[in-house]
């Protein structure tokens, strides 16, 4: 593997102004991983067909990638002043509009749409010239836990090819973890950029609500969704957070909020002496029963850690996360029957045509649907639309929202007492693709257990690797959240444990990996159907 890959984001934008490296070198490098690792799952149209590979990306978009890239790399070598991280390839979630590119949301109702437009945090991503390698898989509409439900095929984790990467951001964590790109952009609604980080062993950040546009992110849940900037460290996750937060007159969510100086915030968290005096609340609920004892060994260690380097260690209560996946699903699914109305045939996304009878509206609608949406998406549709109908809407919907706003105040009480706070970030490691998706789609709900209650608080919160489970030598995910605005606390801590855990570990978790392209080469694709 070209030694370039394993640089981070901020070793590559050092050597590229250093002159060492140029950014055409760095982005053909990763688009041979790209190719190398995801093989013949990429067909003529570059889109991948799930076959081959680990499938994290849906579209590759070569040729512009490496325009922009030799775009930077002349006006870098005539002098032109350039953002920090010009020149730095990155990856971004399907569900985020990009003009010029395919932008499907991994479901069939908008297979092979082109955006006309970027979404805020796209834009963003352009001005400071870093070149699109491409569009990752996900779960339909970001709907699922493990990026099983993507009507182009599941992704594959790169630890161990017959488990999931987790989701719905299963494709842009896959693709850091599989070193098919140094940075990426996803989307977390439930945990969807933390989970899967934590299954693959690289870092997902969930903001400050409204810290971070949505205008250009395809709506699934409007008052849970939110960008989220991934790496495979925490200083990365922090410089690609600076380029994309801000305020933004197009999104009616958007916070006034300054962009907070993340990178230094994780630079003092990583230095001698940057956890000193930081209260961090152990949450009691989410650190017992229920999850995996190689995932709670991992935990304790991340714990004893933090206290030898000066943190205090307290326990906070939070009584009512025992109540958020119920509240959770049925609000994310009201708000999902909401904004996928509009993909009726007739409107807006595929239309298809009964095959027998009359054609009227009501009967294309149908038709369309039932071929447009997988079987999650309509799963959550039918529960969202039954939660808002005449005579559940208080039952339901109502009661749900009484259940965020006890969340809210539980977090607000714990924060008293407590920095931050600390869980770890999934109940178990990777699961085996299928375990959770065939039979009882609660098994995969109640994976989220961790990472919902953040969501429904509007809190941010962060997931980096925190070491291998003994059980299976899989990735195990700690979780740090803060406040609301105090995004900046999570890099210091985050950064912190990382340092700590990387001079334990004698290097980076990637390290530990296994050869990926081996792993190809050995796996059987036509069995693991």
């Amino acid at each position: 593997m070209n030694n370039m890959l394993t640089l981070t984001a901020a070793e590559i934008a050092e050597k590229l102004t250093a002159g060492e490296l140029t950014s055409v070198e760095v982005t053909q490098a990763f688009i041979d991983r790209i190719i190398a690792t995801d093989g013949e799952a990429l067909d003529a149209d570059n889109r991948a067909a799930g076959k081959n590979g680990v499938n994290a990306y849906l579209h590759l978009n070569a040729e512009e990638a490496l325009a922009v890239a030799k775009s930077v790399d002349e006006d870098r070598a005539a002098g032109k002043e350039l953002p920090a991280l010009a020149g730095v390839p990155i990856a971004v979630k399907d569900l985020i509009v990009t003009k010029g590119q395919p932008t499907t949301a991994a479901s069939r109702m908008l297979e092979g749409w082109m955006s006309p437009y970027d979404g805020t945090v796209t834009q963003k991503v352009r001005e400071a010239r870093m070149p699109i390698l491409g569009k990752t898989n996900l779960d339909e509409f970001a709907m699922g836990s493990t990026t099983e439900h993507s009507a182009f095929g599941v992704t594959r984790n790169p630890w161990s090819l017959d488990r999931t990467p987790g989701g719905s951001s299963g494709g842009t964590l896959a693709a850091l973890a599989a070193f098919q790109a140094p940075l990426a952009l996803g989307t977390d609604t439930g945990g969807s950029v933390r989970q899967p980080a934590a299954f693959t062993g690289t870092v997902g950040m969930k903001p400050t609500y409204g810290s971070i546009s949505r205008y250009g992110v395809i709506a699934m849940a409007s008052s849970l969704d939110q960008v989220g900037p991934c790496a495979r460290t925490v200083l990365d996750t922090a410089l690609l957070h600076e380029v994309i937060a801000g305020h933004d007159p197009k999104d009616s969510t958007s916070l006034q909020t300054p962009v907070g100086s993340f990178a230094d915030a994780a630079r003092a968290g990583a230095a001698e002496g940057g956890l000193q005096g930081l209260r961090v609340g152990v949450i009691k609920e989410l650190s017992g029963e229920g999850f995996q004892p190689g995932v709670l060994a991992r935990f304790n260690e991340s714990l004893e850690l933090l206290k030898s380097a000066g943190a205090e260690i307290v326990e906070v209560s939070l009584p009512s996360v025992k109540e958020a996946i119920g509240a959770y699903y049925l609000i994310m699914s009201s708000e999902v029957s909401s904004n996928l109305a509009k993909y009726d045939g007739v409107r807006f996304g595929l239309r298809k045509l009964p095959e027998e009878g009359n054609v009227t509206i009501e009967r294309v609608m149908g038709a369309s649907r039932a071929a447009g949406f997988g079987a999650e998406a309509k799963r959550r549709i039918i529960l969202g639309t039954y939660a808002l109908s005449a005579g559940y809407y208080d039952a339901y919907y109502g009661s749900a929202q009484k259940v965020r706003t006890l969340i809210q105040r539980d977090y607000a009480k714990a924060f008293e007492v407590a920095d931050v706070l600390v869980s770890p970030t999934a109940p178990t490691t990777a699961y085996k693709l299928g375990e959770k998706t065939k039979g009882d789609p609660m098994a995969m709900y109640m994976g989220d257990i961790a990472t919902v209650p953040t969501n429904l608080a509007g809190v941010p919160s962060i997931s980096l690797p925190g070491g291998l489970a003994d059980e299976d030598g899989l990735p195990v995910g700690i979780q740090f959240t803060a406040p609301a605005h105090e995004d900046e606390r999570l890099y210091r801590a985050g950064a912190g444990l990382e340092a700590l855990l990387t001079e334990k570990w004698g290097g980076p978790l990637h390290q530990q990996m296994p050869d990926l392209e081996t792993l190809i080469r050995d796996f059987n694709f036509e069995g693991a159907k």
